[in-house]
């Protein structure tokens, strides 16, 4: 979109104190060592949720979505619209629900008609707030509104093209490099990207198909498995889950000695924003080293909202990085891209990962040829700083692990000379000569 985000008023971008009850409980280091910790029951978190909730804080509001909620949420006040929990009650769920804030396309209306099982439709008001009301091909909704095309199943296309299912020793743990794994917590996500590479799984039966006793499972994994120094935190999303639950996952990780640092895969604070409360920056902060990969798609996602719960998740000393999704037709071009990575510095994320589409089954129509994904880096490296240049990767099927991609910067060999070619498609000469071979 190219409509700009206004910041709401100083009232707005207030922060409500934090109430006195629960600052004993929060108050630690800012970069406390990180392991080992004792667990914290889940019950004793459970009894500041109450407190937690008491402190409603007050959130950049934009002018497009003060405006779409005057519109199609009248009677909604600005703290409701500020509280992720009616973000994720109100969520948009049916071709019906949709057709009130755009005009479904006839394609739109029959997918949506068509669809059952995963991957359903999920969209949070201020997300919907984002898509062009008469505009199918806008890059925002077409990658948040379901197409025809995901009926359309092409070869080498697969429902678990990654081969997770293959490397998962217990459910909820996917562990496919030798020293880290990926744990999944939730199978629930606040707004639901078409492209997902779990469709197989995500929306099926809601955010508590993950119960205790797996979690339990999934933790007694990670135990007996001392080689496992990293976890990533994924799903789903991690922060559709309360504070306490989120709270409680982390402290067990971080009571496991041989974890030196967790990461949390997460779209919420680009889809709901509302979600990065002061109170939860408090409890993460509590768990360095805290790492967010967070998924952004397009340079319209950087709002005013977007850029405030980054800022108070950086504040926090929570490293971010961006892993966006090369998609045709979104954001598979070089301006776009540029726009993208450039803001995405600007609102402290660093580009981390371009990823060349995974061939899910009935995503056709969003990949794009590895020439262009080649292309853009090449449009991108030196023409932008090095931080805004992601890395091009191939998440290769089967498991086979994330492969770089590069342009084709080495011409050769002439001599004791390396022929190189720099970002302008000129010619130099690196003197390496070869070493002697000893004897």
């Amino acid at each position: 979109m190219t409509d700009q985000f206004a910041l709401g008023s100083a009232e707005e971008r207030a922060e409500d104190e934090e109430p006195p009850g629960l600052r004993a409980f929060s108050r630690t280091p800012q970069f406390s060592r990180p392991s080992p910790v004792s667990p914290i029951p889940l019950a004793l978190l459970s009894e500041s949720t109450a407190l937690r909730r008491r402190a409603v804080p007050r959130l950049v509001v934009s002018e497009r979505s003060r405006w779409f909620r005057k519109r199609f949420y009248p009677s909604t006040t600005t703290s409701e619209w500020n509280d992720w929990h009616w973000q994720n009650r109100n969520r948009i769920r049916s071709a019906e629900q949709l057709a009130r804030l755009v005009r479904l396309s006839p394609d739109e209306g029959d997918a949506i008609g068509r669809h059952s099982g995963p991957l359903p439709v999920g969209i949070t008001p201020y997300y919907a707030a984002l898509l062009s009301e008469d505009d199918p091909a806008q890059p925002l909704r077409r990658t948040v509104v379901p197409s025809s095309a995901e009926y359309v199943r092409t070869p080498g296309e697969a429902d678990d093209p990654l081969g997770e299912d293959a490397h998962s020793p217990v459910p909820g743990i996917v562990h496919r490099y030798p020293d880290r794994v990926l744990f999944l917590v939730t199978g629930f996500c606040s707004t639901y990207c078409r492209y997902c590479t779990r469709s197989r799984m995500v929306g099926a039966t809601g955010e508590r198909s993950v119960h205790k006793s797996d979690l339990e499972r999934a933790l007694a994994y990670i135990e007996a498995t001392p080689q496992v120094r990293d976890v990533l935190v994924s799903g789903g999303d991690p922060l559709t889950l309360e504070d306490e639950r989120l709270e409680w996952i982390l402290s067990r990780l971080r009571s496991i000695p041989h974890v030196e640092f967790v990461r949390i895969g997460s779209k919420a604070p680009v889809v709901m924003p509302q979600r990065v409360t002061p109170a939860l920056a408090r409890m993460l902060r509590r768990y360095h080293p805290l790492w967010m990969s967070l998924h952004f798609t397009h340079p319209d996602e950087l709002t005013p909202e977007v850029q405030e719960a980054c800022g108070r998740l950086a504040d926090a000393g929570i490293p971010l990085g961006s892993q966006t999704v090369l998609l045709k037709g979104v954001n598979d071009d070089v301006e776009t891209m540029r726009r993208l990575v450039q803001g995405l510095l600007r609102t402290r994320v660093r580009p981390y990962y371009l990823y060349q589409c995974d061939p899910i089954s009935g995503s056709a129509h969003f990949r794009t040829p590895v020439a262009r994904g080649l292309e853009v880096i090449r449009g991108l490296r030196g023409h932008t700083t090095g931080y805004a240049v992601p890395t091009y990767v191939i998440d290769a099927p089967a498991g086979g692990g994330k492969v770089p991609l590069l342009p084709d910067y080495v011409l050769g060999r002439e001599g004791d000379d390396l022929l190189l070619l720099n970002y302008e498609g000129r010619a130099y000469r690196y003197p390496d000569p070869s070493l002697p071979v000893a004897c």
